[in-house]
């Protein structure tokens, strides 16, 4: 176990059930995963652009990444379906927890002008998304060996059904949010 996942099943969620008013500790707010999605626009014309995209997501997570496909035709983008658009890794257990760790501690504060993220990316479920412009805030990518700057998506999907509970989730781990 982590030091950060001892310290969360530690005091954060004796803090929550206290703060939240929760009797059961299983009723207390967790995470269940963490997706890691980069799509690839220009996969029409360069075909090895998801490999380098999977070789990326692989080197930011430490985990195996999925190619994503296709699920419908579009012919203004010359997309057929089944066709290699992205990539993706779901982060579950220690290896999500580690991942947490890091985006909190390592990646956020490396943002240039980081002010906070909106409380408005918590969904109504609790649910946490994050978008960055580019890949090169993740210590492990060097910034030589890239072909191009790409977006990249961050889900972290909790365990609460209401967004008040994953709001205090969130800050108990002291996420920066934007006063």
């Amino acid at each position: 176990m982590s030091t950060f996942q001892k310290q969360f099943n530690t005091s954060v969620k004796k803090e929550l059930m206290k703060d939240l008013g929760i009797k059961n500790p299983l009723a207390v707010p967790t995470f269940t995963k963490i997706v890691v999605n980069i799509g690839v626009g220009e996969s029409v014309q360069n075909k090895k652009a998801v490999d380098r995209v999977r070789e990326q997501l692989e080197q930011m997570t430490g985990q195996k990444a999925m190619v994503t496909l296709a699920r419908k035709s579009i012919s203004s983008f010359k997309i057929r379906k089944g066709f290699p658009i992205g990539a993706k890794v779901t982060l579950r257990g220690k290896r999500m927890y580690d991942f947490l760790d890091k985006l909190i501690h390592v990646v956020l504060p490396r943002l240039r002008d980081f002010r906070g993220i909106s409380e408005k990316s918590i969904d109504q479920h609790g649910n946490l998304n994050l978008g960055f412009t580019e890949q090169t805030i993740f210590p492990e990518i060097e910034y030589d060996k890239i072909d191009k700057l790409r977006g990249l998506e961050i889900t972290i999907v909790t365990s609460t059904r209401s967004r008040e509970h994953g709001v205090a989730l969130f800050k108990k781990l002291q996420i920066p949010f934007i006063s």
